[in-house]
Parts: C-alpha cells; sequence; structure tokens
C-alpha cells in the first residue's frame, strides 16, 4: 500500500494546487468529499451509540442522522444496533435512505458472533458462518468491508494461526461478494501491533486487511497495560482497507490530549493511504453530536497542517 516517495510528492502537489484556495478559515465537511484531498471523513456509527441504545435516536436513519447533523457522505454501521432486526426489509430501507441522502456506506463493524480466531475448528467455524448475514447487508448496502475481531486463546503462535485461519474461511466466503474482512485492534491480543500485523502476513490473503483504531491499544485492562500506539498504527498501516479516528477527549483548545493526531495521521498519509477516516467519539467532555462536531474540527486542522508541511516540504 506504500507509495514511492516521487508519487507522493506528486499527489501532494495535486492536492495544494486544488486546495490552494482553502487556506485561511475551517473547511466545511463536505469538502472532505472532494477529490484529490489527503484523505476524506465518515461517520462510525459507534459515536451516537448512547443516543441509539437510549432510543433517543432510531439507527435505521443513521444517513439521514449523518447528513441532517453532520454533512458527511459516508457511514460505517454497527451490527450490534441491528442484531435482533436484521432482515432483507430493513437492508433495503437503510440502503434506499442512504441513496436518496448522497451517502456511501462504507462498512460493517461486527462484534458478538464468537471468535473467529478460536482453537476448536468446529467452533471457529460456526463463528465464521455467524459473520455471514453480515457479509451479506454489507455486499446489498454496497460497503466495500465487515470488520470483524480476531479473538483467540492459546499462545502466541496458536492464536496468530487459528486467527489467520479463521479470516481467509470468512474472507472466503466474502470475495465472491467483492468485500474485504478487516481486523481493528480490539483489545487484548489484538491491541499488539505486531501480533496483529503477524496474522496479516500469515493470512496473506488480499481480502484480508486491518482497521487500525487509534485509542484501541490496552492489551490488559486490569493491569493497564498498552501497546505504543503510534507503533501500532505504523505496523498496521501496510494492511489498512479503512482507519477509525478515536477520541475521548477534547480539550477547550480542540485538541485530543492522549493521542496526537497530527502524528497520527501523517503516520497515516504516509502510508500512502487517501481514503475515508472514520470519526468515533467515544468521550464524556461533550454530548455525542458536539464530540463528533469537535473530532470533524480537529481533523480538519490537521488536514490543513498537513498540507502547510506538504507545501513546505516543496
Amino acid at each position: 500500500m506504500k507509495h514511492s516517495t516521487l508519487a507522493r510528492r506528486q499527489f501532494l502537489k495535486m492536492t495544494l494546487a486544488a486546495s490552494a484556495t482553502l487556506s485561511s478559515g475551517l473547511l466545511s465537511s463536505n469538502l472532505f468529499a472532494a477529490q484529490q484531498r489527503l484523505f476524506k471523513l465518515s461517520l462510525a456509527q459507534w459515536s451516537l451509540h448512547k443516543a441509539f441504545r437510549s432510543g433517543e435516536m432510531d439507527a435505521r436513519n443513521f444517513a439521514s442522522i449523518t447528513r441532517k447533523l453532520f454533512n458527511l457522505d459516508a457511514i460505517e454501521y454497527v451490527n450490534q444496533f441491528y442484531f435482533d432486526t436484521l432482515s432483507d426489509k430493513l437492508v433495503i430501507d437503510l440502503k434506499n435512505q442512504a441513496k436518496n441522502e448522497g451517502i456511501e456506506s462504507r462498512l460493517i463493524m461486527c462484534d458478538r458472533e464468537g471468535a473467529l480466531g478460536d482453537q476448536d475448528p468446529k467452533a471457529r467455524k460456526k463463528a465464521v458462518q455467524n459473520h455471514y448475514r453480515w457479509a451479506d447487508a454489507a455486499h446489498e448496502l454496497g460497503c466495500h468491508s465487515i470488520r470483524v475481531n480476531a479473538q483467540s486463546s492459546g499462545s502466541w503462535d496458536e492464536q496468530m494461526k487459528a486467527a489467520a485461519d479463521g479470516l481467509n474461511q470468512l474472507a472466503e466466503y466474502c470475495t465472491p461478494l467483492n468485500l474485504n474482512v478487516i481486523v481493528e485492534n480490539h483489545g487484548g491480543i489484538s491491541s499488539n501491533g505486531k501480533w496483529l500485523s503477524g496474522v496479516m502476513k500469515l493470512a496473506d490473503n488480499p481480502r484480508v486487511g486491518t482497521l487500525p483504531d487509534f485509542g484501541n491499544f490496552i492489551i490488559n485492562r486490569e493491569t493497564g497495560e498498552q501497546y505504543d500506539k503510534y507503533q501500532g498504527v505504523t505496523e498496521l498501516m501496510p494492511y489498512a482497507k479503512a482507519v477509525s479516528a478515536k477520541t475521548y477527549h477534547i480539550d477547550k483548545q480542540g485538541n485530543e490530549p492522549d493521542i496526537d493526531y497530527f502524528r497520527m495521521m501523517k503516520i497515516v498519509i504516509d502510508a500512502g493511504y487517501h481514503d475515508y477516516v472514520g470519526i468515533e467519539y467515544e468521550g464524556d467532555d461533550w454530548s455525542e453530536v458536539e464530540g463528533i462536531h469537535q473530532t470533524i474540527a480537529l481533523m480538519e486542522r490537521v488536514h490543513r497542517q498537513l498540507l502547510l508541511e506538504a507545501n513546505k516540504a516543496g
């Protein structure tokens, strides 16, 4: 996925030319959908999980909510909000609403369907099959991927082999659907960038990739053990087919004090990634809606900083 230095410079020059008139003021959310930008923004549904779970918002209206409140043009679904209501009609309704709002459905984040790296081959196969319904839904919605987890048990190597096998089994089902199977660093050993990148190498499948999340690098919540987030994202970016911009806190200056966003996005861009980056606000400092707006503003500012650096570099 890495571009050559020359190719990256040529891309940045085109981006700078297209963005010459945007040197002052905040960029509007719409402009992130423009061509030849360094990256674009999508909204991860989990950012509104409190509102959906409380009934304040209806998950069936995710696309229209995204357009009305944030004016973004791409969304990432979470299967937990449709776990007990999934049907052909629901998928068609979601698809039609997204189409009517001019919004692209990017992926479905899948949880609670079993361990794809289960050491028991039968249980592993069952977990793979449990994901089929979400793959079918993602295909109908026009998504490019389903995001899965790589839970396992056993030794380092045993977990790696089992996870790679489960991912490849699921990718076999997803390939005819033109879908990718992407893994997020999502706690436990999957938050170890060296381990998860090793799973990618072992799987060695063009349909299997990663979704680096800026914040999910806690390996053990009881002991507080964490993996270096910048090293982890660097290790996962060569396999990335999506990226999650996680924020927990936004201070009065509009920064995420626990994550150097400029450093993170530079890692992403330097890896040659210029596709959608999903906004995922999980904090309590702001309401969910305001937290999303704050994160969008942070990403806009980082985008301008990246452009300025590229301009200085020539």
